[in-house]
């Protein structure tokens, strides 16, 4: 949400979505739109172009990643040895 804020002009959404590899009818549906940025967070457009990588590339925190840290979930299974 927070690019797509800064984003404003149709031709900057639509430029940069092409640059992430959305296809390109989906990039012109999506970056022409007149709906709000938090209903066109659920689109196809940003879901291929605006990947979980990408965003950590960008350097955006995961909330599901920080919640399994603090909830021990990162930690290798222990393997119990058959005796």
């Amino acid at each position: 949400m927070c690019y797509w804020k800064q984003w404003r002009k149709p031709r900057t959404r639509i430029g940069n979505l092409l640059r992430l590899g959305t296809p390109r009818q989906h990039a012109f549906s999506t970056g022409l739109s007149r709906k709000g940025y938090w209903r066109l967070s659920r689109t196809m457009a940003t879901h291929t172009g605006m990947t979980n990588e990408w965003l950590a590339q960008q350097g955006l925190l995961s909330i599901r990643d920080l919640w399994m840290k603090v909830q021990g979930y990162d930690k290798k299974p222990v393997k119990l040895s058959s005796s």
